[in-house]
């Protein structure tokens, strides 16, 4: 596999410019609400890395609005951190180099590992200009509460943490109600992520940030890709008054990005009292629903996930093909049909007009 870096230009680009965000910024930015696609992993038809598309892409979320990427986390594919791939560095980079000239972005790191691992990573991140991570739980392991709140603090020394509740059906562990007040106590912890897809446990999470002390200073990032719409327009009662989900950081709003920045603009609408707004997303949660289980090949067990994304990707021409790294992750049987008729169906989540129009241009 071909490994190109392009890394010294971009932390040139890095260093000089102001990453040093503050962190009273990054709550501020991150309670105003964005939309946060998670970063896919553009590899050729020989699963090489392509730095071309892997621009083109954050070019695309720049363009239609997002208010933030997250690189280096599920959809950008975990295997980026293995040895034999070496892709940790090089996706961050290349990824960093359109961030960098889309300041208003926020820059986002996917960190993983046990603690020296996500503190390395963390200072890496740091080093090319991100502004926050999102700190992944070690899958498919378990952790006393202490040693996994211990990591985050040492991870939060670095950059402002934001947490990552993952749900179990890809190797997320379940997390403990006592655990997440203790996690959101930490100083350095600015949001969490929602994503256990899993009602229960989303309460877990929402009842430790309004109860904490810290509900104006953690924002509340929906990844229940199941339910979007369902959190986005559910509101929470705290003693200062109603308080929402703010915003989105999701493997689904990597396609469909500008459909989803309006969706967004328009849960705020409803949110204040438009009744037509409303009318719209109570009509659309269930569809996106829809268009997810095609998507994320929910009939499998999400086995296809990923590769749900690269494919629609691909098919726009973003993607110079919908291959993941490890051979096994395809799409299932059916799984296209399925996703190119809740396209047909739903046709308003996804960009193609958009991105037919200024694809040649990202790509350049």
């Amino acid at each position: 596999m071909a490994v190109g870096t392009e890394s010294n230009g971009v932390q040139a680009i890095a260093s000089g410019v102001d990453a040093s965000r503050s962190h009273a910024d990054i709550v501020r930015l991150l309670r105003e609400g964005q939309v946060i696609p998670a970063m896919p992993l553009a590899l050729d038809a020989e699963r090489s890395f392509s730095p071309r598309h892997q621009r083109a892409i954050g070019r695309y979320y720049a363009a239609a609005g997002a208010g933030g990427v997250a690189v280096g986390v599920h959809t950008t594919q975990f295997e980026i951190r293995e040895p034999r791939f070496g892709l940790y560095e090089p996706v961050l980079a290349a990824s960093a180099e359109v961030l960098l000239e889309n300041p208003r972005m926020l820059r986002v790191a996917g960190v993983a590992g046990d603690r020296a691992d996500a503190v390395a990573e963390a200072e890496l991140a740091a080093s090319l200009g991100y502004e926050a991570v999102l700190l992944s739980p070690l899958r498919h392991q378990e952790l006393a509460d202490a040693e996994m709140l211990e990591r985050a603090r040492a991870v939060a020394e670095v950059l402002p943490v934001i947490g990552f509740y993952l749900q179990e059906a890809i190797g997320g562990p379940r997390l403990s109600p006592a655990f997440w007040r203790a996690f959101v106590e930490i100083e350095g912890v600015v949001a969490v992520k929602v994503a256990p897809f899993d009602r229960y446990r989303t309460l877990d999470v929402v009842d430790a940030v309004l109860s904490s002390g810290r509900a104006n200073d953690i924002a509340l990032y929906t990844g229940n890709d199941d339910n979007i719409l369902g959190d986005l327009f559910t509101p929470f009662a705290t003693p200062q008054g109603t308080r929402w989900f703010d915003g989105g950081l999701l493997g689904q709003w990597a396609v469909g990005t500008r459909a989803a920045v309006r969706m967004l603009d328009t849960v705020r609408a409803a949110r204040q009292g438009d009744a037509e707004a409303a009318e719209w997303v109570i009509r659309a949660a269930p569809q996106l629903t829809a268009v997810n289980a095609a998507v994320f090949d929910v009939a499998n067990d999400f086995r296809g996930c990923i590769a749900g994304v690269n494919a629609i990707l691909h098919r726009q021409g973003l993607l110079p093909s919908a291959l993941c790294l490890a051979e096994s992750e395809v799409l299932s049987p059916g799984q296209w049909e399925l996703i190119d008729e809740a396209h047909a169906r739903y046709p308003w989540f996804g960009d193609d007009e958009f991105i037919h129009a200024n694809k040649d241009e990202w790509l350049k």
